[in-house]
């Protein structure tokens, strides 16, 4: 995967589109667990993004948005979903706290391996 189809893959999981009900959010909106090995592509795209934009000065708006989006709103659906009584997958918190480290590294410009 390049940086390119990283970037568009991020916004294509991050940005609610009627296009594509299968992206992350869209899922967790609906109460669905993720497609398999998705938050994995996620994760991939987010490192590749990463190195990337490391010697980059600026984020474009549409991918800031959409990292933003991946980071909080999952965050919130996932929650929103626990109070609803959603049984989701038992790795999806964590996978979600992988999300958001990887965002908020991306910001950084240093990579948090914890």
């Amino acid at each position: 995967m390049d940086y390119k189809t990283a970037r568009s893959f991020l916004i294509s999981q991050g940005i609610p589109s009627e296009n594509n009900a299968d992206s992350f959010l869209m899922r967790l909106k609906q109460g669905k667990a993720p497609v398999p090995g998705q938050v994995t592509n996620m994760l991939l795209a987010l490192k590749i993004v990463f190195e990337g934009l490391r010697s980059s000065p600026t984020i474009d708006r549409e991918l800031s948005y959409s990292l933003y989006l991946l980071s909080f709103e999952s965050r919130q659906q996932f929650e929103a979903g626990c109070q609803a009584g959603i049984n989701w997958p038992p790795l999806l918190d964590e996978d979600l706290k992988r999300l958001n480290r990887a965002v908020k590294s991306i910001f950084a410009g240093v990579w948090d391996s914890h």
